[in-house]
């Protein structure tokens, strides 16, 4: 790793590749995490020098960045589609309550809570959504599993079992259920061949809408930190 001097100091993940044959800059839009990618005989001395040469463009693709939030009294997080302040009250459990998320005040256990009644919201919406999807389709599935995947927002395996990324409850509801749809019509067709996409269309006309969506959002929803 090599670092940039400056307010703030810019740290710099070095990547040594056979395939590389020219310096090459990327950054992260889930953490803002910079990589330069350098042939395997170049020196780390010649990979500050270019990176200090584009130390303009880095602070200025980081400042219009979304960088990850820290999750915590006070701090807007979307459920469902809705921009919530994460509030703490003297209650018990975590409810929603107008543009609220009271959450009991717990030391700072906040995030925690909050991951913990999104994953439970998560789980419930994104049953009812396979569910009704499956039903429509004919088709059945084995199981559904949560995870905080960061490379695919759902997927079928061919043993009939969904998985979908938890971080969809933050998702509109519309975004939430076009995913549920597209993974349970891989029961049908475990491919993305045109007969996939008219499976998807004949049950979520909108679909195009919704993809779009998380590929212009979607990296936003991982910026939260729990």
């Amino acid at each position: 790793m090599v670092r940039i001097p400056g307010s703030p100091p810019i740290d710099i993940t070095l990547r040594r590749s056979a395939a590389s044959r020219r310096f090459s800059l990327r950054i992260s839009r889930l953490d803002g995490r910079v990589t330069l990618s350098m042939p395997p005989r170049a020196r780390e001395a010649e990979a500050l020098r270019f990176a200090t040469e584009q130390e303009g463009w880095i602070r200025r693709t980081l400042s219009g960045m979304e960088l990850p939030l820290q999750v915590g009294p006070e701090t807007v997080v979307p459920v469902e589609g809705r921009a919530l302040t994460v509030t703490p009250y003297t209650g018990r459990g975590v409810r929603v309550e107008g543009d609220s998320l009271l959450v009991p005040a717990a030391g700072g256990q906040e995030a925690a809570r909050v991951a913990a009644f999104l994953k439970v919201l998560a789980r419930d919406r994104l049953v009812t959504a396979s569910d009704r999807a499956a039903r429509q389709l004919g088709v059945t599935y084995s199981k559904i599993t949560l995870r905080d995947t960061r490379s695919r927002w759902g997927s079928c395996a061919h043993d009939g079992g969904l998985m979908f990324s938890w971080r969809l409850i933050m998702a509109p509801p519309a975004v939430l259920d076009y995913v549920a749809v597209h993974e349970v019509a891989h029961l049908e067709q475990m491919n993305h061949s045109p007969a996939f996409w008219a499976l998807v269309e004949r049950f979520c006309p909108d679909w195009k809408v919704h993809r779009n969506w998380l590929h212009q959002h979607g990296h936003a929803l991982h910026r939260f930190r729990f």
